[in-house]
């Protein structure tokens, strides 16, 4: 059975409440308990933290694990965070960058992420669907 673990970062507890037009009416829990139902040959952690050095700390504190991944959507952090790059960098287990948005056709600042360059791949603009996605990643 694979291991795929998910990293939420800040604000994206708020997903059912805030922007719907961005990021949908469903809350992250209720999406989550769906794709643990269709992905029933996977075995699903989920994490979220609004804090940058929480969100390092379950990275080094899974990172090590025997985990086939882990699907990080880092938030806002990703475009500031270089903290959060380097612990991608140290750990062993492969990282997947998803963001429910498409981040180029947003806000300049969203263009530059600090984490892509470290992760085995970028998954964007899909919705809550790009989770999937990034879970059909690590069958490639």
């Amino acid at each position: 059975m694979k291991k795929i673990s998910i990293i939420n970062g800040p604000n994206l507890n708020l997903i059912g409440t805030r922007e719907i037009e961005i990021y949908g009416k469903d809350t992250f829990t209720k999406y989550l308990n769906k794709i643990k139902t269709k992905f029933v040959n996977i075995e699903l952690s989920y994490y979220q933290s609004n804090c940058e050095g929480q969100i390092i700390n379950i990275l080094h504190k899974i990172g090590f694990c025997i985990l086939d991944g882990i699907l990080l959507n880092a938030g806002a952090y990703t475009h500031t965070s270089i903290g959060i790059a380097d612990a991608i960098k140290s750990i062993t287990t492969p990282v997947i960058e998803i963001h429910i948005s498409n981040i180029y056709s947003r806000e300049s600042f969203r263009k530059k992420s600090f984490l892509s360059p470290v992760c085995k791949g970028t998954i964007f603009g899909f919705g809550l669907k790009t989770y999937e996605l990034g879970i059909l990643s690590f069958s490639i």
